[in-house]
């Protein structure tokens, strides 16, 4: 412990976001750092519990109060090869993940949590400044050949290890750049894709193969598969969303979140969009259906295409600021997020459901809505019930579908590979991420559900330590 009464003598702060005026007209970062002796004052607020529950609420396993230890002590490479051990670009989790570790910390019993995510990805970046993260190659080989279908964050991190492991692996994606989720369904100003890029050379440096625009199933049948691979791990992520099947679903100007989402990323990246098939949302009044993160992340988006008004709906009620009595720490807290996006300029409503979308010459114009209430059962299970006489209709030009992801779509690849599911429709697994075709293994939301960008490194990090016994084994 670096100094056992920094969390008595340093307040918790946090670097807070470029101004608004300032970055709703580019799709640089929003969020700013601290100075290096800041990061080493909030470091010394870890005050090294005897039961870390910082440790316990990370799905990764973060070893955080010694990595915040070696911030405090300027040991930059120390800091880094710590984070590093567990996660395989930490530099990412920095930036985008929503830090149950935060949540779970002891001092966040009074809303005073050490800052570990920021920590994190200024560690990472120091680290880069000082050259400290190169390319580390494996020294030896296995002569094995794994394929891992899909370059999100759970491939992305099973092929590092199974890499460092001495497997020859090639990742295949079927869209024109690495990174899945990461790369088209963040948008840059939560994630540069320079940081994505560069851990992709180390990974390139490190002997792993990249094969962007190769749609396995199509591309590459079954058979070949099967036959020039040793193993190979889906990690196809849970591409199927949730839809709205009421009135009007068909009308021009309603779309999911995440083709909205992938267009402006790849217009950022310097593509252009065929004309007629552009979403924007320039000078048009945006519903936004769905209140996590996908939904804020269209609230963003859209303020950055110079929409007329955004309003983002969710049909659950607004959560509580702070923690009730049946949600206690160090448990995720059900309260209420409001994101850099949200702080931009946006309406946010609750407890409202959407009743149909009203056009005219087939493009929209109206949404109306319903207010709903919700009450357990003699059961205890929750109904939703329509409030009589709220109705109302709001003029709306763009909706944007923003309820989640059902499953990993099964036609195609999974259907030729023929493998299990559950009742959920996600890819059936054991519990050492192995599916029901024997040397096919699933890592992520492909198996878990749609989830964490930090669920699925951890994910990818099970699957890599099982397929790599496997191979062994052989």
């Amino acid at each position: 412990m670096g100094d056992p009464k920094g969390f008595m003598t340093v307040p918790r702060i946090e670097a807070g976001y470029r101004p608004v005026n300032e970055r709703v007209y580019d799709y640089g970062e929003v969020e700013q750092t601290l100075n290096e002796n800041d990061r080493k004052l909030q470091a010394s607020r870890c005050m090294d519990c005897g039961i870390p529950f910082c440790h316990w609420g990370c799905p990764v396993g973060s070893k955080i109060p010694e990595w915040q230890d070696a911030v405090y002590r300027g040991e930059k490479a120390e800091a880094y090869y710590i984070l590093h051990s567990t996660n395989s670009f930490p530099e990412i989790t920095g930036r985008v993940c929503p830090a149950p570790c935060e949540k779970s910390c002891v001092l966040a019993i009074h809303e005073e949590a050490v800052t570990i995510r920021e920590n994190e990805c200024a560690t990472v970046e120091q680290a880069f400044e000082a050259g400290i993260v190169v390319a580390n190659p494996p020294k030896t080989r296995t002569g094995k050949k794994v394929a891992v279908i899909g370059s999100g964050p759970a491939g992305l991190s099973a092929a590092d290890l199974l890499n460092r492991a001495g497997h020859l692996v090639t990742v295949f994606e079927k869209n024109d750049a690495i990174g899945g989720l990461l790369r088209y369904g963040i948008p840059d100003f939560k994630l540069n894709k320079r940081v994505i890029d560069r851990r992709l050379e180390l990974f390139v440096e490190e002997g792993i193969i990249f094969k962007p625009n190769v749609n396995v199933g199509v591309d590459i049948s079954k058979e070949d598969l099967l036959k020039k691979f040793d193993a190979v791990l889906l990690a196809i992520g849970a591409e199927k969303p949730r839809d709205l099947p009421v009135e009007g679903r068909d009308l021009d100007g309603v779309h999911f979140a995440m083709d909205f989402l992938m267009q402006q990323n790849k217009v950022v990246a310097g593509q252009t969009i065929k004309r007629g098939t552009k979403i924007t949302a320039k000078n048009k009044n945006v519903l936004v259906i769905g209140g996590g993160d996908t939904g804020s992340d269209c609230v963003g988006t859209s303020i950055r295409q110079s929409a007329k008004s955004v309003t983002q709906i969710e049909i659950l009620p607004k959560p509580p600021k702070k923690r009730v009595n049946n949600n206690p720490w160090p448990y995720w807290p059900d309260t209420l997020r409001t994101s850099s996006s949200h702080k931009e300029g946006c309406e946010r409503r609750w407890s409202l459901s959407t009743k149909r979308f009203i056009g005219q010459d087939g493009k929209l114009k109206q949404v109306e809505l319903v207010k709903v209430e919700w009450n357990k059962d003699e059961n205890g299970r929750w109904n939703m019930t329509e409030v009589p006489g709220t109705t109302e209709i709001i003029d709306v030009d763009l909706v944007l579908l923003s309820m989640g992801f059902t499953q990993p779509v099964h036609e195609g690849l999974l259907s030729d590979i023929g493998v299990e599911y559950d009742q959920r429709g996600n890819v059936k697994v054991d519990n050492k991420k192995q599916s029901s075709v024997a040397k096919v293994f699933a890592a992520g939301d492909a198996e878990k559900g749609a989830s964490l960008v930090v669920h699925a490194i951890e994910a990818g990090k099970v699957a890599a330590k099982n397929m790599d016994a496997f191979l062994r084994e052989e």
